[in-house]
Protein backbone atom coordinates (compact mmCIF):
# COMPACT_ATOMS: atom_id res chain seq x y z
CA UNK A 1 0.00 0.00 0.00
CA UNK A 2 2.95 2.74 0.72
CA UNK A 3 4.32 1.55 -2.32
CA UNK A 4 1.32 2.36 -4.26
CA UNK A 5 0.95 5.61 -2.40
CA UNK A 6 4.50 6.42 -3.38
CA UNK A 7 4.08 5.43 -6.97
CA UNK A 8 1.07 7.62 -7.10
CA UNK A 9 2.84 10.98 -5.59
CA UNK A 10 5.53 10.28 -8.57
CA UNK A 11 3.42 10.15 -11.41
CA UNK A 12 1.71 13.98 -9.26
CA UNK A 13 5.05 15.58 -9.87
CA UNK A 14 5.90 13.93 -13.17
CA UNK A 15 2.42 15.30 -14.57
CA UNK A 16 1.22 18.14 -12.62
CA UNK A 17 4.51 19.52 -10.72
CA UNK A 18 6.95 19.48 -14.11
CA UNK A 19 9.67 17.76 -12.53
CA UNK A 20 11.07 15.09 -10.10
CA UNK A 21 14.83 15.24 -10.31
CA UNK A 22 14.94 11.49 -7.98
CA UNK A 23 12.67 9.12 -6.14
CA UNK A 24 13.91 10.53 -2.48
CA UNK A 25 12.40 14.13 -3.61
CA UNK A 26 9.11 12.91 -4.11
CA UNK A 27 9.03 11.00 -1.19
CA UNK A 28 9.37 13.65 0.69
CA UNK A 29 8.36 16.69 -1.16
CA UNK A 30 6.29 18.99 0.42
CA UNK A 31 4.95 19.86 -2.57
CA UNK A 32 3.17 16.55 -2.60
CA UNK A 33 -0.82 16.86 -2.78
CA UNK A 34 -2.82 16.56 0.39
CA UNK A 35 -4.98 13.83 0.80
CA UNK A 36 -8.43 15.37 -0.20
CA UNK A 37 -6.42 17.22 -3.25
CA UNK A 38 -5.75 13.79 -4.42
CA UNK A 39 -8.82 11.82 -4.13
CA UNK A 40 -10.51 14.88 -6.10
CA UNK A 41 -8.04 14.74 -8.79
CA UNK A 42 -8.20 10.90 -8.88
CA UNK A 43 -12.30 10.99 -8.95
CA UNK A 44 -12.50 13.51 -11.44
CA UNK A 45 -9.92 11.63 -13.65
CA UNK A 46 -12.19 8.49 -13.16
CA UNK A 47 -15.54 9.74 -14.01
CA UNK A 48 -14.03 11.37 -17.08
CA UNK A 49 -12.54 8.24 -18.48
CA UNK A 50 -16.19 6.47 -17.55
CA UNK A 51 -17.69 9.20 -19.35
CA UNK A 52 -15.89 8.99 -22.52
CA UNK A 53 -16.00 5.35 -22.45
CA UNK A 54 -19.95 5.72 -22.02
CA UNK A 55 -20.42 8.03 -25.13
CA UNK A 56 -18.26 5.67 -27.32
CA UNK A 57 -20.42 2.54 -26.90
CA UNK A 58 -22.95 3.42 -29.57
CA UNK A 59 -19.82 3.05 -32.46
CA UNK A 60 -19.21 -0.42 -30.79
CA UNK A 61 -22.71 -2.07 -30.75
CA UNK A 62 -23.32 -0.50 -34.53
CA UNK A 63 -20.75 -2.61 -35.53
CA UNK A 64 -22.01 -5.58 -34.30
CA UNK A 65 -23.81 -7.88 -36.24
CA UNK A 66 -26.26 -9.36 -33.53
CA UNK A 67 -29.35 -8.90 -32.15
CA UNK A 68 -29.84 -5.97 -29.30
CA UNK A 69 -31.00 -8.67 -26.63
CA UNK A 70 -27.75 -11.11 -27.29
CA UNK A 71 -25.52 -7.53 -27.40
CA UNK A 72 -27.09 -6.82 -24.10
CA UNK A 73 -26.74 -10.54 -22.51
CA UNK A 74 -23.36 -10.73 -23.22
CA UNK A 75 -22.07 -7.57 -22.29
CA UNK A 76 -24.00 -8.09 -18.48
CA UNK A 77 -22.15 -11.26 -18.37
CA UNK A 78 -18.93 -10.02 -19.05
CA UNK A 79 -19.56 -7.08 -16.48
CA UNK A 80 -20.63 -9.38 -13.80
CA UNK A 81 -17.92 -11.52 -13.59
CA UNK A 82 -15.15 -8.23 -14.38
CA UNK A 83 -17.22 -6.41 -11.21
CA UNK A 84 -16.39 -9.50 -9.01
CA UNK A 85 -12.96 -10.56 -10.25
CA UNK A 86 -11.94 -6.20 -9.20
CA UNK A 87 -14.19 -6.54 -6.04
CA UNK A 88 -12.29 -9.53 -4.88
CA UNK A 89 -8.67 -8.32 -5.78
CA UNK A 90 -9.86 -5.54 -3.85
CA UNK A 91 -10.60 -7.52 -1.26
CA UNK A 92 -14.34 -5.92 -0.57
CA UNK A 93 -16.88 -6.83 2.13
CA UNK A 94 -20.04 -7.99 0.64
CA UNK A 95 -23.40 -8.12 3.33
CA UNK A 96 -25.80 -10.80 2.37
CA UNK A 97 -28.15 -9.13 4.97
CA UNK A 98 -28.26 -5.95 2.83
CA UNK A 99 -28.58 -7.74 -0.48
CA UNK A 100 -31.23 -10.39 0.97
CA UNK A 101 -33.31 -7.23 2.35
CA UNK A 102 -33.01 -5.52 -1.04
CA UNK A 103 -33.69 -8.54 -2.59
CA UNK A 104 -37.01 -7.58 -4.15
CA UNK A 105 -36.10 -3.85 -5.21
CA UNK A 106 -33.04 -5.30 -6.47
CA UNK A 107 -34.45 -7.27 -8.89
CA UNK A 108 -36.95 -4.87 -9.84
CA UNK A 109 -33.93 -3.05 -10.91
CA UNK A 110 -31.95 -5.48 -12.58
CA UNK A 111 -34.88 -6.41 -15.13
CA UNK A 112 -35.34 -2.43 -15.64
CA UNK A 113 -31.72 -2.38 -16.18
CA UNK A 114 -31.98 -5.17 -18.56
CA UNK A 115 -35.20 -3.17 -20.38
CA UNK A 116 -32.92 -0.29 -20.36
CA UNK A 117 -30.17 -1.89 -22.65
CA UNK A 118 -31.93 -3.41 -25.24
CA UNK A 119 -33.78 -0.17 -25.99
CA UNK A 120 -30.89 2.12 -26.29
CA UNK A 121 -28.79 -0.94 -28.48
CA UNK A 122 -32.56 -0.52 -30.20
CA UNK A 123 -32.20 2.99 -30.32
CA UNK A 124 -28.80 2.40 -32.16
CA UNK A 125 -29.18 0.58 -34.75
CA UNK A 126 -32.57 2.72 -35.87
CA UNK A 127 -31.43 6.07 -36.21
CA UNK A 128 -28.34 7.77 -35.80
CA UNK A 129 -26.16 7.49 -32.58
CA UNK A 130 -26.14 11.27 -31.64
CA UNK A 131 -30.34 11.55 -32.28
CA UNK A 132 -30.37 8.40 -30.02
CA UNK A 133 -28.05 9.67 -27.59
CA UNK A 134 -29.96 12.83 -27.00
CA UNK A 135 -33.38 10.93 -27.17
CA UNK A 136 -31.74 8.71 -24.29
CA UNK A 137 -30.42 12.04 -22.09
CA UNK A 138 -34.14 13.35 -21.85
CA UNK A 139 -33.94 10.77 -18.94
CA UNK A 140 -32.88 13.89 -16.34
CA UNK A 141 -35.99 15.60 -17.82
CA UNK A 142 -37.90 12.44 -16.45
CA UNK A 143 -36.21 12.29 -13.27
CA UNK A 144 -36.83 15.97 -12.70
CA UNK A 145 -40.43 15.34 -13.46
CA UNK A 146 -41.41 12.20 -11.46
CA UNK A 147 -39.83 13.07 -8.70
CA UNK A 148 -42.63 15.22 -7.22
CA UNK A 149 -44.36 11.71 -7.55
CA UNK A 150 -41.94 9.50 -6.34
CA UNK A 151 -39.39 10.80 -4.07
CA UNK A 152 -41.93 13.78 -3.15
CA UNK A 153 -39.40 16.55 -3.97
CA UNK A 154 -41.12 20.44 -5.31
CA UNK A 155 -41.70 20.97 -8.57
CA UNK A 156 -40.57 24.53 -9.37
CA UNK A 157 -41.82 27.04 -11.88
CA UNK A 158 -38.24 27.11 -13.18
CA UNK A 159 -37.89 23.21 -13.71
CA UNK A 160 -41.01 23.07 -15.15
CA UNK A 161 -40.31 25.13 -17.98
CA UNK A 162 -36.53 23.75 -18.14
CA UNK A 163 -38.70 20.03 -19.15
CA UNK A 164 -40.76 22.09 -21.59
CA UNK A 165 -37.75 23.41 -23.34
CA UNK A 166 -36.07 20.10 -23.22
CA UNK A 167 -39.20 18.12 -24.79
CA UNK A 168 -38.98 20.57 -27.67
CA UNK A 169 -35.51 20.84 -28.26
CA UNK A 170 -36.73 16.72 -28.88
CA UNK A 171 -39.07 18.31 -31.38
CA UNK A 172 -36.55 19.46 -32.94
CA UNK A 173 -33.87 16.66 -32.52
CA UNK A 174 -36.74 14.43 -34.06
CA UNK A 175 -37.90 16.28 -37.36
CA UNK A 176 -41.51 16.87 -36.04
CA UNK A 177 -41.16 20.76 -36.80
CA UNK A 178 -38.46 20.79 -39.64
CA UNK A 179 -39.05 17.28 -41.23
CA UNK A 180 -42.33 15.43 -40.66
CA UNK A 181 -42.38 12.51 -43.30
CA UNK A 182 -39.07 11.79 -42.49
CA UNK A 183 -38.14 8.38 -42.62
CA UNK A 184 -39.87 5.72 -40.34
CA UNK A 185 -36.50 4.19 -38.92
CA UNK A 186 -35.65 7.32 -37.20
CA UNK A 187 -39.15 7.83 -35.52
CA UNK A 188 -38.69 4.03 -34.32
CA UNK A 189 -34.85 4.81 -33.28
CA UNK A 190 -36.58 7.66 -31.34
CA UNK A 191 -38.85 5.75 -29.70
CA UNK A 192 -36.52 3.27 -28.47
CA UNK A 193 -34.49 5.94 -27.35
CA UNK A 194 -37.26 7.56 -25.37
CA UNK A 195 -37.81 4.65 -23.51
CA UNK A 196 -34.21 3.86 -23.10
CA UNK A 197 -34.47 6.74 -21.16
CA UNK A 198 -37.90 6.67 -18.77
CA UNK A 199 -36.17 2.71 -17.74
CA UNK A 200 -33.25 5.09 -17.11
CA UNK A 201 -35.06 7.24 -15.23
CA UNK A 202 -36.73 4.60 -13.32
CA UNK A 203 -33.30 2.86 -12.20
CA UNK A 204 -32.45 6.17 -11.29
CA UNK A 205 -35.41 6.99 -8.94
CA UNK A 206 -35.72 3.74 -7.95
CA UNK A 207 -32.18 3.19 -6.61
CA UNK A 208 -32.77 6.09 -4.25
CA UNK A 209 -34.65 3.42 -2.00
CA UNK A 210 -32.21 0.83 -1.62
CA UNK A 211 -30.65 0.44 2.12
CA UNK A 212 -27.66 -0.49 3.89
CA UNK A 213 -26.35 -2.16 0.45
CA UNK A 214 -22.67 -0.77 -1.33
CA UNK A 215 -22.38 0.87 -4.68
CA UNK A 216 -20.23 -2.05 -5.59
CA UNK A 217 -22.87 -4.73 -4.17
CA UNK A 218 -25.69 -3.11 -5.37
CA UNK A 219 -23.97 -2.66 -9.44
CA UNK A 220 -23.37 -6.53 -9.16
CA UNK A 221 -26.47 -7.70 -7.69
CA UNK A 222 -28.58 -5.65 -10.74
CA UNK A 223 -25.70 -6.83 -13.32
CA UNK A 224 -26.68 -10.49 -12.25
CA UNK A 225 -30.09 -10.35 -11.86
CA UNK A 226 -30.00 -8.37 -15.83
CA UNK A 227 -28.00 -11.05 -17.28
CA UNK A 228 -30.51 -13.97 -15.92
CA UNK A 229 -33.27 -12.02 -17.34
CA UNK A 230 -31.65 -11.50 -20.87
CA UNK A 231 -30.46 -14.77 -20.98
CA UNK A 232 -34.22 -15.66 -20.83
CA UNK A 233 -35.20 -13.23 -22.87
CA UNK A 234 -32.72 -14.54 -25.75
CA UNK A 235 -33.61 -17.76 -25.19
CA UNK A 236 -37.70 -17.21 -25.06
CA UNK A 237 -37.29 -14.84 -28.37
CA UNK A 238 -36.02 -15.72 -32.16
CA UNK A 239 -32.76 -13.64 -30.42
CA UNK A 240 -31.39 -17.12 -29.98
CA UNK A 241 -32.17 -18.79 -33.28
CA UNK A 242 -29.66 -18.71 -35.83
CA UNK A 243 -27.15 -16.81 -33.80
CA UNK A 244 -23.77 -16.25 -35.90
CA UNK A 245 -20.44 -14.61 -34.05
CA UNK A 246 -17.72 -13.88 -36.26
CA UNK A 247 -14.18 -12.84 -35.03
CA UNK A 248 -15.53 -9.26 -35.40
CA UNK A 249 -17.88 -9.84 -33.01
CA UNK A 250 -16.38 -11.64 -30.30
CA UNK A 251 -13.44 -8.72 -29.97
CA UNK A 252 -16.17 -5.95 -29.96
CA UNK A 253 -18.20 -7.63 -27.17
CA UNK A 254 -15.23 -8.59 -25.11
CA UNK A 255 -14.69 -5.07 -25.80
CA UNK A 256 -18.32 -4.13 -24.63
CA UNK A 257 -18.19 -6.05 -21.74
CA UNK A 258 -14.96 -5.66 -20.12
CA UNK A 259 -14.14 -2.10 -20.85
CA UNK A 260 -18.00 -0.26 -21.23
CA UNK A 261 -19.69 -2.26 -18.29
CA UNK A 262 -16.86 -3.86 -16.01
CA UNK A 263 -14.45 -0.79 -16.15
CA UNK A 264 -16.70 2.32 -16.97
CA UNK A 265 -19.22 1.24 -14.17
CA UNK A 266 -16.07 0.72 -11.63
CA UNK A 267 -14.91 4.30 -12.49
CA UNK A 268 -18.32 6.00 -12.23
CA UNK A 269 -19.11 4.17 -9.31
CA UNK A 270 -15.75 4.66 -7.63
CA UNK A 271 -15.64 8.40 -8.36
CA UNK A 272 -18.90 8.94 -7.43
CA UNK A 273 -18.06 8.51 -3.74
CA UNK A 274 -15.85 11.51 -3.34
CA UNK A 275 -17.14 14.13 -5.92
CA UNK A 276 -20.33 16.31 -5.06
CA UNK A 277 -23.76 15.77 -6.89
CA UNK A 278 -23.32 18.79 -8.96
CA UNK A 279 -19.56 18.04 -9.80
CA UNK A 280 -21.39 14.29 -10.99
CA UNK A 281 -24.11 16.48 -13.02
CA UNK A 282 -21.50 18.72 -14.55
CA UNK A 283 -19.43 15.66 -15.75
CA UNK A 284 -22.11 13.82 -17.14
CA UNK A 285 -22.31 15.97 -20.45
CA UNK A 286 -19.11 14.50 -21.42
CA UNK A 287 -21.00 11.60 -22.40
CA UNK A 288 -23.54 13.04 -24.99
CA UNK A 289 -21.02 15.28 -26.23
CA UNK A 290 -18.75 12.43 -26.73
CA UNK A 291 -21.08 10.38 -28.77
CA UNK A 292 -22.16 13.32 -31.00
CA UNK A 293 -18.77 14.11 -32.05
CA UNK A 294 -17.57 10.30 -32.33
CA UNK A 295 -20.51 9.93 -34.75
CA UNK A 296 -19.77 13.39 -36.64
CA UNK A 297 -15.99 12.44 -37.10
CA UNK A 298 -15.80 8.78 -37.26
CA UNK A 299 -19.70 7.91 -38.83
CA UNK A 300 -19.56 11.34 -40.69
CA UNK A 301 -23.66 11.85 -39.25
CA UNK A 302 -23.95 15.05 -39.84
CA UNK A 303 -26.50 17.44 -37.80
CA UNK A 304 -28.52 19.88 -39.31
CA UNK A 305 -29.15 23.44 -37.64
CA UNK A 306 -32.24 21.80 -36.02
CA UNK A 307 -30.71 19.54 -34.59
CA UNK A 308 -28.03 20.89 -33.35
CA UNK A 309 -30.71 23.74 -31.59
CA UNK A 310 -32.16 20.48 -30.11
CA UNK A 311 -29.38 19.21 -28.38
CA UNK A 312 -28.31 22.91 -27.13
CA UNK A 313 -32.12 23.10 -25.92
CA UNK A 314 -32.33 19.18 -24.38
CA UNK A 315 -28.43 19.49 -23.01
CA UNK A 316 -28.47 23.10 -21.63
CA UNK A 317 -32.15 23.07 -20.14
CA UNK A 318 -31.26 19.49 -18.28
CA UNK A 319 -27.64 21.33 -17.25
CA UNK A 320 -29.31 24.30 -15.66
CA UNK A 321 -32.67 22.40 -14.32
CA UNK A 322 -29.43 20.03 -12.41
CA UNK A 323 -27.85 23.46 -11.42
CA UNK A 324 -30.93 24.95 -9.98
CA UNK A 325 -31.04 25.61 -6.08
CA UNK A 326 -33.43 27.89 -4.46
CA UNK A 327 -33.32 30.84 -3.88
CA UNK A 328 -31.68 33.31 -5.82
CA UNK A 329 -30.65 31.26 -8.70
CA UNK A 330 -30.91 33.16 -11.44
CA UNK A 331 -28.79 35.91 -10.07
CA UNK A 332 -26.09 32.60 -9.82
CA UNK A 333 -26.18 32.10 -13.95
CA UNK A 334 -23.02 34.04 -14.61
CA UNK A 335 -21.30 32.57 -12.10
CA UNK A 336 -22.23 29.03 -13.06
CA UNK A 337 -21.28 29.66 -16.87
CA UNK A 338 -17.60 30.19 -15.59
CA UNK A 339 -17.29 27.26 -14.19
Amino acid sequence: MKKMRFLNYYIYHILFKGKCKNLVLARNSKTRPKKKEWYLMNAKLKITTAMIIFGSMGLLVRNIDLPSGTIALVRGMIGVVFLAIVSLSLKEQFSKKAIVKNGLLLTILGITLSANWIFLFEAYKHTTIATATLSYYLAPVFVTALSPLVLKEKLTAAKFICIITSLIGMMFVSGALTKPFQGIEDFIGIGYGIAAAVSYASLTLLNKFTRETTATEATLAQLGVASVVLLLYVFLTKDFIDITIGIKDILLLSILGVIHTGLGFWLYFSSIQDLKAQTVAAFSYIDPVTAILLSTLILNEKMGFAEILGAILILGSTLISERIREPGWVEKIPTMLRK
